[in-house]
């Protein structure tokens, strides 16, 4: 079975009271239900994640304890150097998740250290970028050789 760990970056805890006009009224303990659902029809093992510190999302990259991820690194996407090498050092291949699109928001957001090391990016599709992600990578682990 294809293991795969959803890593929650800073703030998305607050998902549900936070700005819900842009990331919706959906708590993170309810996406992550509904990607656990998704991921038991598609085959996948679902390990979740979330931290506000950088360092903890690090080290839980680090176990390697996963064949593929789905990363929302909030935040630290746009700042994070760390994060992209620990991507990069894992050595495992990562979708990047957005609940909005960074490209339509602040000037700031225009950054971006993890969509050219993803095998995908998808922004601006709500929680349903999950769901997209966790096809993506079930359609992956079906790939001759991967099994």
């Amino acid at each position: 079975m294809t293991r795969v760990l959803v890593l929650q970056g800073p703030n998305l805890n607050l998902l549900g009271m936070r700005e819900p006009e842009i990331y919706g009224r959906d708590t993170l303990d309810e996406i992550h239900a509904e990607i656990a659902a998704r991921g038991a029809e598609l085959g996948l093992a679902i390990d979740t994640f979330q931290s506000n510190h950088e360092g903890a999302l690090i080290d839980r990259l680090h176990q390697r304890d996963f064949d593929a991820a789905i990363v929302n690194a909030g935040g630290l996407t746009h700042t994070s150097v760390a994060l992209r090498d620990a991507l990069l050092g894992v050595e495992r291949p990562f979708w990047e998740v957005h609940l909005s699109d960074p490209a339509t928001r602040e000037p700031f957001r225009q950054v971006n250290f993890l969509h050219d090391i993803a095998v995908a990016s998808i922004v601006g599709q709500g929680k349903r970028g999950y769901h997209l992600a966790l096809e993506a990578i079930a359609a992956w682990a079906r790939e001759p050789g991967r099994g």
